[in-house]
């Protein structure tokens, strides 16, 4: 497994969201498709915003909390038909519970509870180099 860490949200021009995972020496990133209500749950935490009310990754943390468990890690395990799947890994006592999950609810909630987030090696033909991206910050 690679250690992954959120990057960044982006937009393409044609309203498309993704999460930018990049690798701790930012060098290589892993693009990931999301909807706009994915971009936003993630976009928050990552920007220090705290809403006013929780949103669905902060009642699921909640939930998880107030049953004594606690989120371990996010992996991101494999590709298939252009969709990325992921496990939740939560600890519960002596037991570790892994749970299937999209991606961007995963994340979320790692950008709640400073979980790590991994790939899978396999999914490393899959990356850019952080080098060979263009990025307009919308001032030009």
């Amino acid at each position: 497994m690679l250690k992954f860490h959120v990057k960044a949200i982006t937009m393409d021009v044609e309203g498309n969201f993704s999460v930018l995972l990049t690798d701790e020496e930012e060098k290589k990133v892993l693009p990931i498709v999301i909807g706009p209500l994915e971009a936003q749950n993630i976009a928050i935490p990552l920007q220090g915003i705290t809403p006013p009310r929780p949103l669905t990754p902060d009642l699921l943390k909640s939930v998880i909390e107030q049953l004594g468990g606690k989120p371990e890690k996010v992996v991101i395990t494999d590709l298939k038909d252009d969709t990325y799947y992921a496990e939740l890994y939560i600890k519960q006592g002596d037991r570790v519970i892994k749970l299937d999950s999209r991606p961007s609810d995963a994340i979320a909630l790692a950008m709640r509870t400073d979980i790590p987030i991994f790939i899978n090696i396999r999914l490393a033909e899959f990356t850019y180099d952080m080098a060979d991206l263009k990025f307009d910050d919308g001032d030009s």
